[in-house]
């Protein structure tokens, strides 16, 4: 290999740092993935964890068995503080710093409360395993205070439970848990009947699934309520506390008591993107993304490339949706873009989203997907999910067991995962 290597600095072990970073496998450039976290983590599936169906380790697989084969890539477990812009170096926690030739920022999104932090407490929400684990365990831990309850009015407190947000996150979510009351856990208690549960879906929005077409919206709530999901349109959270949800609907306000809150109603980019709009002027959009070039840099620095959830970039006049195939898409473009520049080829096209549908999973066969102009739900579009779902998981040993999984979990409505960990 001729002079020095290139130097690529991808901050991000996500969808799309990752598929990046192998993209970039053989080629004559040193790869440096930077995460906090040593493992990629599939979060379209999070929810199974929540909810017991799946252990975390089935849907996360370590970074460095991820790239084990590719001599020119290394691994570091490590923070990002800040960067250098004009030095071009990634600044670490602890005093570290990583040169780089070519920059990729893929450091994705988390929670937004819309500027009420203190509503995490109350109602966590889903982005992370710690999250996954701890909204498993208030689901199961309800169940058990529910059933040690003596008094109805506090068994009925802890048998209500509220999702904020009805996006696909809330709604699989929702359905999940519509399935533990009424399958997984008959029979289990003595003095409580799980499928009494309340479960309660709020959104500001007039619909479940705002980003779906009209129809297929309609098929997901009638799915939610078969499995006693009660929904709410057009009422809008004004305050979250310990017992319960304040919520406005036109002229009224009204208080619904539950002891079991969740989250699913707002994301923002990660806090990398105001440290990188504070050092080049970048603007940023209202969720904090960064407003970045058609080839996914920003003006000015051609070095350094965004992609996956911290990028804004419109497409068909709207923003390029935060969803996994858009940042893999993402990653192999702005991999390709420096393989070009590295082999003195023409850079690639703008950036285009080819958008190959959207799903959504409401409970056991039932399903909807947005394939543009084909519509289809139920079964059908169940079979689609599981089979996409299973072949973006990374690894195979994680696709065999999370397929033999569903299998057993089709077959008896039984969740392994049901452990009650941390916390209380």
């Amino acid at each position: 290999m001729n002079g020095p290597l290139h130097r690529v600095v991808i901050i991000g072990g996500g969808f799309a740092g990752l598929y990046a970073a192998k993209t970039l496998g053989r080629s004559r450039a040193g790869v440096t993935v930077v995460d906090k976290r040593n493992f990629h983590l599939f979060q379209p599936l999070l929810y199974q964890v929540a909810t017991g169906g799946l252990s975390p380790g089935d849907i996360a697989a370590p970074l460095r068995a991820a790239l084990r084969r590719q001599r020119n890539t290394e691994v570091v477990l490590g923070e990002v503080t800040d960067l250098d812009i004009t030095n071009r170096r990634v600044l670490l926690s602890g005093g570290a710093a990583l040169p780089y030739d070519s920059l990729i920022l893929a450091t994705g999104a988390q929670h937004s409360y819309f500027d009420h932090p203190e509503w995490e407490a109350k109602a966590p929400g889903l982005k992370t395993i710690e999250d996954a684990t701890e909204i498993r365990r208030r689901i199961l831990y309800a169940f058990e205070a529910a059933e040690r309850s003596t008094s109805t009015a506090e068994r009925q407190e802890w048998l209500t439970f509220l999702i904020i947000g009805a996006g696909p996150t809330g709604v699989e979510l929702a359905g999940a848990i519509g399935e533990i009351a009424n399958k997984t856990l008959r029979e289990e208690f003595r003095r409580i009947r799980p499928e009494e549960a309340h479960i309660i879906l709020l959104d500001a929005t007039s619909r479940v699934l705002p980003g779906y077409p009209e129809d297929l919206s309609r098929k997901a709530e009638r799915s939610l309520i078969r499995l006693g999901v009660r929904t709410r349109s057009g009422v809008r959270v004004t305050a979250i506390n310990d017992t319960g949800v304040t919520i406005h609907a036109a002229h009224s306000e009204e208080h619904i008591t539950a002891r079991t809150i969740f989250w699913a109603a707002g994301v923002q980019a990660s806090s990398l993107g105001r440290i990188l709009a504070n050092h080049t002027s970048v603007p940023l959009d209202r969720s904090g993304r960064v407003m970045v070039s058609p080839d996914l840099t920003i003006p000015g620095h051609p070095e350094i490339f965004v992609a996956g959830d911290l990028a804004h970039l419109e497409h068909d006049g709207k923003p390029v949706p935060g969803v996994a195939p858009a940042a893999m898409q993402m990653g192999r473009y702005a991999a390709r873009a420096i393989l070009a520049r590295l082999d003195g080829s023409p850079a690639p096209a703008p950036f285009r989203y080819l958008d190959k549908g959207s799903l959504a999973v409401i409970g056991r066969a039932a399903a909807v997907a947005d394939f543009g102009a084909v519509h289809i739900s139920g079964y059908l579009a169940w079979l689609a999910w599981l089979f996409i779902h299973l072949m973006y998981i990374v690894g195979f040993q994680n696709r065999i067991l999370v397929f033999i999984q569903w299998g057993f979990h089709y077959l008896t409505f039984h969740r392994g995962a049901r452990l009650i960990t941390g916390g209380k």
